[in-house]
């Protein structure tokens, strides 16, 4: 799988069949802060960038001799470009070859030099060449958030920077093929999370398994999870594939992994390192094709150290490890989760949805949410079918409702918020009906919106 960019990866691949050449333009760049790998082999170079190397995360450029023994430096130039057409390939010439700079350049060279090189301007030419990178990979990865933000399925909803990291960590693993173990308070989005990095990798096509671990009897889960060939025991009649089975190619998603017989952790572990799985009463394996993810709500780490987990397979699972943040510590994402789970009601119930007011904002920032977005949902489905009274309660309407707690300016902030989350969610991101049934002028709204940390992508169908 390509590498991920990494603080050891090269920036600069340099390519020269001539060592002191080689030594010299490394030295240059390290003495700049820029990491630099040099090689005389052409073949080793375009490994490096192949999708089973860096592939098109390579945050790099590459330098090039133009003629070398082994391979000519447009030949080079474009099986590089074949690999990505988007990295920058700066090549050396020999002084006074002026007609074959300019072939390079038509060929798609980012620039050339000539030999002997001047060492500020080679600096100068890597830097901007540098710079192009970045800027390529970074919209890249914006085409790409939008994209999924446009995709129909899950979407993980949140501007907290909490929520920010997360959607950036599991953006990065998406179609890696790599397991992911999920921590999270119990209601805190462990299993939407599993479907998001199921429903925009590109397993989506096959199918998603979920199984609670801690919902089948002990005696029943290991035909659950390897199935059963005919006469495995006594009332097996016929061959019945299990979760295993029916999840190749795509997810399985193991909820309360805790939850799982120590009898069974080795078997499982078997299972996760051969990618293969052999049903109860048989003895002939099925090769696996898919990704685990396991969730959790203890710290298997520590369970590990105490003996009530297996360690080996908790460090198996945990490749990746993302960790969910419960509701209370991203209270700026309160109003944007009740908001869409409140209009998802009213379209479900038919009712109409009334914007909540100060008081009832305030009841909602001051709550600690124990069961965390599902005690939070449930309440915004409450509140739609049943009414505020029903759900809020009756609540001091001394100055206009609003907790004396909070200072004028946090009052009106509040309230401010509430509104614009609730257009950009009434109309699906979109920023012209807002400015119309907000009354504001487009830049306002922007800036309305980076104040309080909305994105129209997250209110996006």
């Amino acid at each position: 799988m390509p590498l991920s960019v990494t603080e050891s990866m090269p920036q600069i691949l340099f390519i020269d069949d001539e060592a002191e050449i080689r030594t010299v333009v490394e030295q240059l760049f390290r003495l700049e802060r820029l990491r630099c790998s040099s090689t005389a082999n052409p073949g080793a170079l375009l490994k490096q960038l192949s999708a089973e190397g860096y592939g098109q995360d390579f945050p790099g450029i590459v330098i090039t001799d133009i003629h070398m023994p082994a391979m000519h430096g447009l030949e080079l130039m474009q099986a590089i470009h074949a690999i990505d057409a988007e990295i920058p390939v700066v090549v050396l010439t020999g002084y006074g070859a002026v007609s074959l700079a300019v072939k390079a350049l038509q060929q798609g060279a980012y620039d050339f030099l000539e030999k002997p090189f001047d060492n500020t301007h080679l600096l100068e030419v890597a830097q901007r060449a540098l710079e192009k990178r970045a800027l390529v990979l970074e919209n890249r990865q914006l085409k790409a958030s939008v994209a999924r933000a446009q995709q129909p399925g899950m979407r993980i909803l949140g501007q907290s920077p909490a929520m920010v990291q997360l959607r950036s960590v599991l953006d990065a693993v998406l179609d890696a093929p790599a397991d992911v173990l999920i921590f999270g308070e119990t209601g805190c989005g462990k299993e939407l999370v599993a479907r998001y990095l199921h429903e925009q990798s590109n397993r989506r096509e096959h199918n998603f398994v979920a199984i609670n671990c801690g919902a089948i009897p002990e005696q029943l889960i290991e035909s659950e999870l390897f199935g059963t060939d005919a006469g495995a025991y006594t009332g097996a009649e016929k061959k019945r594939a299990g979760k295993f089975e029916f999840a190749n190619g795509g997810t399985l998603f193991l909820d309360e992994i805790e939850s799982t017989p120590l009898s069974l952790q080795v078997k499982l572990l078997r299972v996760l390192e051969e990618r293969r799985v052999t049903r109860l009463g048989s003895n002939q394996p099925v090769a696996l094709d898919l990704r685990i993810i396991a969730a959790t709500k203890t710290d298997l780490k520590q369970l590990a150290a105490s003996g009530a987990f297996r360690a080996d397979l908790y460090y198996r699972l945990s490749l990746v490890e993302v960790s969910l943040p419960p509701l209370r510590e991203r209270r700026d994402d309160l109003m944007l989760l009740f908001s869409h789970f409140a209009l998802v009601a009213a379209a479900r119930f038919h009712k109409e949805y009334q914007p909540l007011t100060p008081a009832q904002v305030q009841q909602l920032q001051q709550h600690d949410w124990p069961g965390n977005v599902r005690e939070l949902r449930n309440m915004a489905e409450r509140y739609v079918l049943l009414g505020p009274a029903v759900c809020f309660g009756k609540t001091d309407t001394t100055n206009d409702g609003i907790s004396s707690l909070m200072s004028l300016q946090q009052r009106v902030e509040a309230y401010e918020k509430s509104l614009i989350e609730e257009a950009l969610n009434q109309y699906h991101g979109s920023i012209k009906d807002v400015m119309q049934e907000l009354g504001l002028a487009r830049k306002t709204l922007y800036d309305k919106m980076a104040k309080y940390q909305l994105t129209r992508r997250d209110f996006l169908e």
